[in-house]
């Protein structure tokens, strides 16, 4: 059997929004959406999260994922990227006696993920034979029209050689969506390099992205949930 598996990282230490993983979201924990988007996805045999945090199991137990395992402290703090995280998951299911094929990173402040473009990532991973597949979007401004202020305060232009080219005509930007990484298992347990040839995009609409590091990130995510759950209740 080709096993996948969820890895939802979910460190306790968050000290911008304190409790950041479990911090309420529209009335319920915000790691809640992603452990729900995973599992009506249909697509793993197992949704873990990663923590260090015996709260954070606690919630994430309640709300239907598995936590087999405390994530070790030395890769529980402010340095360690998700990929290690992935990797330490892996490990912990080869010692297990249980081979992974795929993996999916999820973020844990991901409240717009969707079932749907875990889908198509998974797909696109195994269609295109990738390393990864990870979810971007588009910058809503040309990147090469951007600005600089001088110590002066002035303003130069970033890229002045495009300072006199229609934006329509620029090539279009991407960026990284902060959702979800699909990768195959030797991907993560090598360490391949993510923003590489052997990685395939996954284009999310720029209303379904918002990165929260900040209170004002968290109020601005949230007035986006709200808006996008009118946007798609039946009128009466």
């Amino acid at each position: 059997m080709t096993m996948k598996i969820a890895v939802i990282p979910a460190r306790g230490g968050s000290k911008r929004i304190p409790h950041k993983n479990i911090r309420q979201f529209v009335g319920k924990p915000i790691i809640a959406y992603s452990i729900a988007a995973a599992k009506e996805s249909g697509l793993f045999d197992g949704v873990v999260v990663s923590t260090d945090d015996p709260e954070i199991a606690e919630v994430a137990c309640a709300y239907g994922a598995e936590v087999p395992f405390l994530r070790p402290k030395e890769i529980a703090d402010d340095y360690t990227g998700t990929n290690a995280v992935v990797k330490h998951a892996l490990e912990w299911f080869i010692g297990e006696g249980r081979a992974v094929r795929y993996a999916c990173c999820i973020y844990a402040t991901a409240p717009f993920v969707s079932p749907r473009y875990l889908s198509d990532g998974f797909h696109r991973l195994v269609a295109r034979r990738s390393s990864f597949a990870f979810s971007v979007t588009r910058f809503p401004f040309a990147v090469q029209r951007a600005l600089r202020l001088t110590s002066e305060g002035t303003v130069a232009a970033m890229y002045p050689e495009y300072a006199g080219t229609r934006s329509q005509d620029l090539e279009e930007a991407y960026h990284d969506a902060g959702q979800f990484y699909w990768g195959t298992s030797e991907a993560f347990l090598e360490g391949h390099v993510l923003f590489s040839p052997a990685s395939v995009g996954v284009v999310l609409p720029r209303y379904l992205v918002q990165d929260i590091d900040t209170a004002e990130d968290w109020e601005e995510a949230e007035l986006m949930y709200r808006a996008l759950k009118l946007r798609d209740e039946p009128t009466p």
